[in-house]
């Protein structure tokens, strides 16, 4: 092309000449200048990438741990924020810093290593998503917690199980090469457990069927994401994850399930070569009996339980850890309602009776540890109201404050709740 058409040449979209440009492409009818080009990369970027802007940023890289820590250094983060739960703690360090080790081998090693899905049981307030949510902001990772109550089956009212990695990649900012190493959390995972074998006039939309969707994900496949959630539609532009390489963490109550193992374990105890009964401790923490077969009689299929090989019971919280739970933690309850009077100008004082009674009262009310906030939003709703329009710089909650406000009628609401 000759300088002289090349002056007379303009910008089909923005009208610039291209003596104007450092570069003109196109000839005859239509023609479109360097910039135009650029800006019409970043619009399709945009659009595939869900709405997201380009950041200009390079592709990250895999996600590592430092060489220095090792599944001591997580537990020990752990126990600073969550109390009690050694075995959990334990058995969440190893799986994660297994699974930085598998996405960090080398492609032409010959022995390769699978990945070990885990799954959390306990009850509620015992620190399940306190646990995952605490490990992911130690190890500055991609971590999606998402609910498992609201998936069914396609074509039904609800979301598809493929958003779960739309969390994901939201949280990565849409970068997928980060998202195909992350960790997601699924929460509520015993709501998909099958209803029993009982006929029904109605489909059980979100439970077996959920279940059935979910092997692909936990086995590792390419999946089509869309990238704003819910359903997926003809017209969408979806984007392909690889989750080969993501750790999946399942948790739930799976309440009754301590029925379906007591069974099997008292029934060892009858018969020929019979085992001693349970002592009473034993019968307190049942859970710590449980293996996979109590997950299929549950409701859970077979080829589910298979891809999460690691199971972990949390143990119930006793009173003594409920008290700790109160004051220990970095992040502890008392120290959020002295923060927040702090920034007040006042001074709060908690008398250790009145600890000892918070923590008793959700422990009879078996809340856990969410107990524990109720209880304490109980007694701190009229100092929130009163104190911040008065002149007090200090106030001691004593236990005769704490009997006077909750009265029998209040602890027999909490206890209904």
């Amino acid at each position: 092309m000759s300088k002289k058409n090349n002056t007379v040449l303009e910008c089909s979209f923005c009208g610039k000449k291209a003596t104007e440009a450092a570069m003109m492409i196109g000839g005859g009818l239509s023609n479109i200048c360097d910039e135009c080009v650029e800006r019409a990369h970043e619009m399709v970027i945009q659009e595939v990438k869900g709405g997201r802007p380009s950041l200009g940023k390079s592709v990250l890289s895999v996600p590592s741990l430092p060489k220095e820590v090792k599944p001591k250094d997580i537990k020990l983060y752990l126990d600073q924020y969550v109390i009690g739960q050694d075995d959990a703690k334990k058995s969440l360090a190893v799986a994660v810093y297994n699974h930085f080790k598998r996405i960090s081998q080398p492609l032409n090693d010959e022995i390769e290593i699978e990945k070990s899905n885990l799954v959390m049981i306990g009850q509620t307030g015992t620190g399940k998503t306190l646990l995952a949510r605490t490990v992911a902001k130690y190890l500055n990772l991609p971590f999606a917690i998402v609910d498992a109550t609201v998936f069914t089956e396609a074509g039904y009212v609800g979301e598809d199980v493929e958003s779960i990695l739309t969390r994901l990649l939201q949280v990565c900012d849409y970068n997928v090469e980060q998202a195909e190493h992350g960790i997601v959390y699924i929460d509520e995972v015993d709501k998909l457990g099958r209803r029993g074998d009982n006929p029904s006039i109605t489909k059980d939309v979100s439970g077996e069927g959920v279940q059935q969707s979910l092997l692909k994900l936990l086995e590792g496949t390419e999946v089509l994401v869309p990238p704003h959630g819910g359903r997926k539609h003809p017209e969408q532009k979806l984007i392909k994850v690889n989750t080969k390489n993501i750790l999946f963490i399942c948790g739930g109550a799976f309440d009754g399930i301590e029925r379906i193992i007591s069974s099997r374990v008292q029934s060892r105890s009858i018969g020929y070569g019979s085992q001693d009964e349970l002592n009473e401790e034993d019968k307190k923490n049942v859970l710590q009996f449980i293996n996979q077969n109590d997950l299929k009689k549950f409701g859970l299929i077979p080829e589910l339980v298979g891809r999460m090989p690691v199971v972990v019971a949390l143990d119930q919280l006793d009173i003594p850890a409920l008290r700790m739970i109160l004051t220990e933690p970095k992040n502890a309850i008392i120290k959020q309602y002295k923060r927040l009077f702090a920034l007040e100008g006042i001074e709060l004082t908690v008398a250790e009776d009145v600890l000892d009674f918070i923590a008793e009262q959700a422990f009879e009310n078996k809340l856990g540890a969410r107990g524990l906030r109720s209880m304490c939003e109980l007694l701190m709703a009229d100092l929130m109201y009163e104190l911040p329009s008065g002149d007090v710089a200090a106030f001691t909650l004593t236990m005769d404050y704490a009997a006077n406000k909750l009265t029998g009628k209040i602890l027999k609401k909490l206890k209904a709740a």
